[in-house]
């Protein structure tokens, strides 16, 4: 398997690349439109196909790269059937399986930060958005977020898988690259010993400021980043 994390420092964001060594199909897990150039050359360097595009939720910080990666090449994009992002290609479902080359793509729906947040689990790693973060978790007082449905979604879905389950998250501002189920289960502040109503009041108290590119990148991202056709949605 090729890997790659990749950083967007603008925003803070992780996105993933994979690909298969001997099919040499690829896939990105959140892309950012501002990295397109560096996307197309390391698809060009390994010598892949990009098979997909995905988007673990409608980010509200960044514009994605879905579309235009779409547009540059025979990917099909893909986001929860939830996020109200009707230009994918791909609605996904919890429980759906895709795969590239060898490796198989489970979709697990981890909804709160948004109702579409969505995790890919591809082999030991698990790709998580802004559901499950390093020592944190996404916050849940926007863009239909639900506290309960996020403590549900990461305690029954997420911290069942083994302990040694890789957690590559959406994003980190500290730094931080990787973690595993077995520290975020014992360790994460947000969630260790937390029951589920305690998190839900940890949560709706967190008085956090609202998100600089809110109101660009949510619109735009729906369109899967293709900015004319999002200005025409806010137009019309």
């Amino acid at each position: 398997m090729i890997f790659r994390q990749l950083f967007d420092q603008e925003s803070s964001t992780y996105t993933y690349f994979l690909a298969d060594e001997e099919s040499r199909e690829a896939i990105f897990i959140d892309p950012v439109s501002t990295h397109i150039e560096g996307y197309m050359k390391l698809l060009h360097d390994h010598g892949c196909t990009l098979k997909y595009s995905l988007e673990t939720h409608v980010h509200a910080d960044h514009v994605t790269g879905s579309g235009l990666l779409r547009q540059q090449t025979a990917a099909r994009t893909g986001v929860n059937e939830q996020c109200g992002a009707v230009c994918a290609d791909m609605q996904l479902q919890h429980g759906q399986t895709l795969t590239f080359g060898q490796s198989d793509i489970h979709v697990i729906s981890t909804p709160g930060h948004t109702p579409g947040s969505t995790s890919f689990l591809i082999g030991d790693r698990l790709f998580t958005g802004d559901a499950l973060l390093i020592n944190g978790c996404g916050r849940t007082d926007f863009q239909g977020g639900d506290a309960g449905a996020q403590y549900d979604g990461i305690v029954q879905r997420l911290f069942t898988l083994p302990d040694e389950t890789l957690v590559y998250p959406g994003h980190d501002y500290h730094g931080k690259r990787v973690s595993n189920i077995g520290q975020e289960r014992a360790i994460n502040p947000r969630l260790a010993g937390k029951s589920r109503d305690e998190f839900i009041q940890m949560m709706n108290n967190l008085n956090l400021p609202k998100p600089r590119l809110i109101d660009i990148a949510v619109p735009a991202n729906r369109m899967c980043g293709i900015l004319e056709d999002a200005e025409e949605v806010v137009q019309g």
